[in-house]
């Protein structure tokens, strides 16, 4: 495994790392030795991240099968950095060539075959491999037990409660959030994240100014430790994620472990994979609209939980496990 995902907090490229290492550990220790950031020979190399020393690594030998993991593709940066033209050109050319150093590439999101197919990489060395959560570390908790959460974080108990979670940039739809909470006061609202990339963040300087001065039912945690975050998915009546690019987000599938009703930006590329699991919405009109609608219809919030659930088992551990033995497998053998 190479990756850097984790040195930068509050991504979710660096919680699928984590689920896909812990996952190793809990069951497939007996097949497979995994070694991290590792230079020694391998049967397979599993690059996370699209560090130029992983680059270079892919020309030595001794790497074995190369597999790259696709978190992002040049399209799906938009709204997330600002950079200058020249340097996001360059990045995007970059981001195009490890991808095509890989001997296969493993999508998070089928719908992304066909783009990467347009960028001059074959189909058949594509694969579809869902996101997954651990449902040790997402799970849902008793109506008192949430009650008590809400207590320890200071938020009052029985008042509607919508979360939002991921970095804090225009890309996630954050500012369709604190227009929501401001249209609502009635209703608290919570975004845990922050600025993972400080000032390169897109919209940094209007993003920051609400952050430091928010309606009085809005609040900012920052940067929730992840082994923390199942609480705020466990304090929230609802989970809103307004996003307007996404793979396949890793903050959906916890929320979908602990129960959470989800509603969601209605993208497409969500319809390929958890279509029928949530309630979707066009735009921050409709959201609002679906917000109030479910807020006062405890039958709607019923069912979103179920399928919540539904989806949970789906995109659980112990399923994805064998489907990465089975893949791990294939690789090694082409090795």
């Amino acid at each position: 495994m190479f990756s850097a995902a984790t040195s930068v907090p509050g991504q979710g490229v660096g919680s699928a790392y984590m689920e896909l290492t812990k996952l190793l550990q809990d069951h497939l220790t007996d097949e497979f030795d995994v070694r991290i950031n590792k230079w020694s020979r391998a049967d397979i190399s599993h690059y996370h991240t699209v560090n130029f020393s992983y680059f270079l690594s892919t020309f030595f030998p001794g790497r074995g099968t190369k597999v790259g993991y696709v978190h992002f593709l040049p399209e799906t940066l938009e709204g997330s950095l600002r950079l200058p033209p020249i340097a996001r050109q360059v990045f995007n050319r970059y981001l195009i060539a490890f991808y095509k150093r890989m001997d296969h590439l493993v999508v998070v999101n089928p719908t992304f075959i066909a783009k990467l197919e347009a960028y001059g990489i074959a189909r058949g060395k594509i694969s579809y491999i869902p996101n997954f959560v651990s449902e040790k570390e997402f799970h849902e908790v008793t109506r008192d037990q949430r009650d008590v959460l809400r207590k320890q974080h200071h938020y009052e108990l029985q008042r509607f409660t919508v979360l939002g979670i991921g970095q804090i940039q225009e890309r996630k739809g954050v500012p369709d959030f604190i227009k929501l909470a401001k249209a609502n006061p009635e209703i608290q609202f919570i975004w845990a994240g922050g600025f993972s990339f400080g000032r390169m963040t897109d919209g940094y300087d209007e993003l920051k100014k609400v952050v430091d001065n928010p309606p009085a039912n809005l609040s900012f945690p920052g940067i929730v430790p992840r082994e923390q975050l199942v609480d705020y998915y466990n304090m929230a009546d609802l989970f809103l994620l307004p996003s307007y690019n996404e793979l396949f987000p890793m903050s959906v599938l916890e929320a979908f472990s602990c129960g959470t009703p989800v509603l969601l930006r209605d993208l497409d590329l969500y319809h390929a994979i958890i279509d029928g699991y949530y309630e979707g919405a066009e735009d921050v009109d409709d959201m609002q609209h679906k917000l109030l609608a479910l807020q006062q219809n405890p039958a709607g919030m019923k069912y979103l939980h179920d399928q919540s659930l539904l989806a949970a088992d789906k995109y659980s551990a112990e399923h994805l496990a064998q489907i990465w033995r089975h893949f791990y497998h294939q690789q090694a053998r082409k090795g």
